[in-house]
């Protein structure tokens, strides 16, 4: 599958990209989500509304209820939903956010329960205070 191009329709062989409707284009040589396998990738989604506005000067949870709206966006444009969701792993640069951003997350997640990770990290791009990255099966 090397160096095969991508045709018009995003797809290369059994690899298609994820660009949701209404979402912000990447600011990077990225797809927000690629289906390979019967498996959707979420790209690291960053708090960052679909008209682009970077909300890094948002409260913790208005950040949060961005990533989490992203991610639900990417899986559900790929064909999958929440109840899908195979594993999270979320970036945090405050690890004593975990309470309030898994309180936000069990509301948002509802009965699914995939396997998830806690990575704290010193600082994310633009003073963002998380990131989240998803697989969930189409």
């Amino acid at each position: 599958m090397a160096g095969e191009p991508l045709r018009g329709d995003g797809e290369r062989g059994d690899l298609k990209r994820v660009l949701p409707a209404g979402m912000a284009p990447p600011g990077g040589h990225y797809s927000p989500g690629v289906v390979a396998a019967g498996l959707v990738f979420v790209a690291g989604q960053l708090p960052i509304a679909s008209d682009g506005r970077k909300l890094s000067e948002a409260s913790f949870a208005e950040q949060t209820l961005q990533v989490l709206a992203n991610v639900q966006a990417v899986v559900e444009a790929a064909g999958s939903s929440l109840d899908r969701l195979v594993q999270v792993r979320v970036y945090l640069t405050d690890i004593e956010c975990w309470p309030e951003f898994n309180r936000l997350y069990a509301e948002w997640a509802g009965e699914a329960r995939p396997a998830r990770a806690v990575v704290p990290v010193p600082k994310l791009h633009y003073g963002f205070l998380l990131e989240v990255e998803a697989v969930a099966a189409v």
